[in-house]
């Protein structure tokens, strides 16, 4: 559909349709971009349906207001393809968004098949190449091309860092301005229960020193292990608590680990919390060690909140959120010594909560949404202001 068709459509009184392609609607961080997304597009009077291969018991406390949400219960990506083209043929969408590898290439491949005249949007959120390093030249194979055929078809190809920009470049030989950087949005909700914030400052047990805090699911990409031989020998000079929040496969091995390392009473592992502002806000400092990122949203939470940081300087995301250390401490990936050293550094140090606050305030969903819609409809002026059109109709 071309730009003019899109703005006349909405001009007869049929508001544009944005269809959003996920695996599931978990709390993660693509699937919270993608519903800060929905929600923005919809202020802005655009539709937005979300379409999914599988069910998750979070999806209600992601799903906006107004939103529908499709479950195509497929097994794997390749049984998406035919209910998605199903799907095409039926809604007609005027813009399709697909987000993470692979299911980027098997919404390609459906856009293809239903013959759709949707905008055709790949939006990729980790660094593949590092993602998939260790999987062997087949897989890198299969990786390249799949994702050349789908980032070759696409209209718009975002990335959610410059790091993953180039990543993306060199997988699929494109040329490196064919793609466009949208940094992740962050909106946590306020803290507005006195119950939340009882909870949280509970977790703490009554500990009033140096409160560090990590946010993320417990997968090896995150490198807990690390975080918590670095938190050991912090130990060693300063009394401190560590809290990490979120679940996953190796939830139960990093309790074992803290175990083993004699600081289990000294790590608090409480789950998965949906809004984690009121435990950044009852915390001095953030952590990060990740061997790889697409983005990192959790560090712009933190800095939302005021909290300072310490990140691990991996591919991609963290040193461009922090402006290669302005705006908080970055370390080798791996490097548990010299994590510990930049905790410490970190607690001493005297930092300005309001500058971390405005740095966070750059990745507002109002920015997202005006790059992603200048990105849809280069030619069109109204492009950005295209809920004006459906208002008036």
């Amino acid at each position: 559909m071309s730009d003019q068709n899109a703005v006349s459509a909405s001009s007869k009184g049929a508001r544009p349709l944005v269809t959003l392609v996920l695996p599931s609607l978990g709390v993660g961080g693509a699937e919270v971009v993608n519903a800060l997304l929905a929600r923005e597009l919809m202020k802005r009077g655009f539709r937005v349906e979300f379409v999914v291969g599988r069910d998750d018991s979070e999806a209600s406390k992601l799903l906006p207001s107004g939103a529908s949400y499709i479950v195509m219960e497929s097994k794997n990506h390749r049984g998406f393809i035919s209910p998605l083209v199903s799907y095409l043929l039926k809604r007609r969408p005027d813009i399709l968004v697909g987000s993470m590898w692979s299911l980027t290439t098997t919404v390609a491949m459906a856009h293809f098949l239903a013959g759709s005249r949707a905008k055709l949007c790949i939006w990729e959120h980790s660094t593949l190449s590092v993602q998939y390093g260790g999987r062997g030249w087949a897989h890198r194979f299969l990786l390249k091309n799949s994702l050349t055929f789908a980032l070759a078809r696409a209209d718009v190809r975002i990335a959610v860092s410059g790091g993953v920009a180039d990543d993306l470049a060199a997988l699929s030989d494109l040329p490196r301005e064919k793609f466009e950087v949208i940094y992740n949005p962050i909106c946590l909700a306020p803290v507005t229960s006195p119950a939340v914030e009882h909870e949280a400052e509970s977790l703490w047990g009554g500990w009033r020193g140096p409160r560090i805090i990590s946010v993320g699911n417990f997968k090896a990409q995150k490198n807990h292990a690390m975080l918590l031989e670095a938190f050991r020998q912090l130990l060693a000079t300063r009394e401190a608590r560590l809290l990490i929040l979120g679940t996953g496969v190796l939830f139960e091995s990093t309790r074992a680990l803290a175990s083993s390392l004699g600081i289990v009473d000294k790590v608090l592992l409480p789950g998965l919390r949906a809004n984690p502002a009121a435990y950044y806000k009852s915390a001095d400092l953030f952590v990060l060690s990740s061997n790889f990122e697409g983005f990192g949203n959790v560090i712009v939470e933190a800095l939302s909140c005021g909290l300072p940081v310490v990140s691990t300087d991996c591919r991609s995301g963290p040193a461009e959120i922090l402006e290669d250390g302005r705006y908080g401490r970055l370390v080798p990936v791996g490097d548990s010594v010299a994590l510990a050293q930049a905790m410490l550094d970190s607690l001493d140090d005297t930092h300005d909560k309001e500058a971390l606050k405005r740095r966070a305030s750059e990745f507002s969903p109002e920015r997202m949404v005006d790059q992603f819609l200048r990105s849809v409809y280069p030619d069109s002026e109204r492009g950005l202001d295209l809920q004006i059109a459906t208002a008036r109709s």
